[in-house]
């Protein structure tokens, strides 16, 4: 009997990756799994596995920035489960470029499935989650990004910094229901991020363009250390059950860049003193 034994958690992402590592986590305190992913067919071998361990798991191919995939996958955990108790809007994808390379096209596609994808996933679940007893979580998959800037990542960044400020807003209102709604910040993962995110572009709005230029202009311009910055999907999900359950508002997974975000605040009270300061 684990923690979460008789609970219901929906996690969108969950073939691979942080969503898969995150899918490990609750059926390992024993919950049942829902596994939602535009990659139905890894979705499904990640189901199959934690059915092996004699977890309640089952797999839907959903694309997150398409409102009707995501209310067929609502209705079928509906009607499954009847409740939810968790929900992971874990998804994002990436698309490096300058700021003067980035096409209207790449802007739209990140734009709809890190932010619209999070949004509509947050809409269509949430009366699962009211429908829900006891401790409710919602985990919105951020990013390091959010406080860590880099360059070439700015449709990324911009889509980050959306969903962070949705989080924000939405934690206010459902605190008075007793879902909580914690931003999980990951830095870079061994995962297939970049891969996923090439294969999920629809065909219609071009190619993913990936240069390894652009990567290392980004680390060397966020001045990134690597070793600190990378990890597994595992070793950054490794705290996520014990913050939850302190109903913590940010969840940071790892990344050395603490100096970074105090050096960010200070910036912003100074604002505050010349303000004060000028009357």
């Amino acid at each position: 009997m684990g923690e979460y034994s008789g609970r219901n958690a929906v996690i969108t992402g969950g073939g691979s990756g942080l969503g898969a590592a995150m899918a490990d986590l609750f059926a390992g305190e024993g919950a049942r799994v829902a596994l939602l992913d535009i990659d139905g067919a890894r979705a499904e071998a990640k189901a199959e596995e934690l059915r092996g361990r004699g977890t309640d798991a089952f797999a839907l191919q959903v694309d997150v920035a398409d409102r009707a995939s995501v209310a067929a996958a609502v209705i079928a955990v509906r009607e499954r489960w009847g409740a939810v108790h968790v929900l992971c809007a874990n998804v994002g994808v990436q698309q490096f470029g300058a700021v003067g390379k980035l096409t209207e096209q790449d802007w739209t596609w990140v734009m709809d499935v890190n932010v619209h994808g999070v949004i509509g996933t947050v809409q269509g679940f949430l009366p699962l989650l009211q429908a829900g007893e006891g401790a409710r979580h919602i985990v919105i998959t951020s990013s390091a990004s959010f406080f860590q800037l880099g360059i070439r990542m700015a449709a990324y960044v911009a889509s980050k910094f959306a969903v962070t400020g949705f989080g924000e807003v939405l934690r206010a209102e459902l605190a008075p229901e007793g879902i909580n709604v914690a931003l999980l910040f990951p830095a870079g993962m061994m995962t297939r991020h970049i891969e996923s995110s090439i294969a999920a572009r629809p065909a219609e709005l071009g190619e993913s363009r990936f240069d390894q230029a652009d990567i290392r202009a980004m680390m060397a311009g966020a001045d990134i250390d690597a070793a600190a910055h990378v990890a597994t999907a595992e070793y950054a999900v490794r705290n996520l059950l014990a913050e939850l359950r302190a109903g913590e508002p940010y969840i940071i997974t790892h990344g050395n860049y603490r100096a970074q975000v105090e050096a960010q605040q200070r910036a912003v009270l100074r604002a505050f003193d010349r303000l004060e300061a000028a009357g």
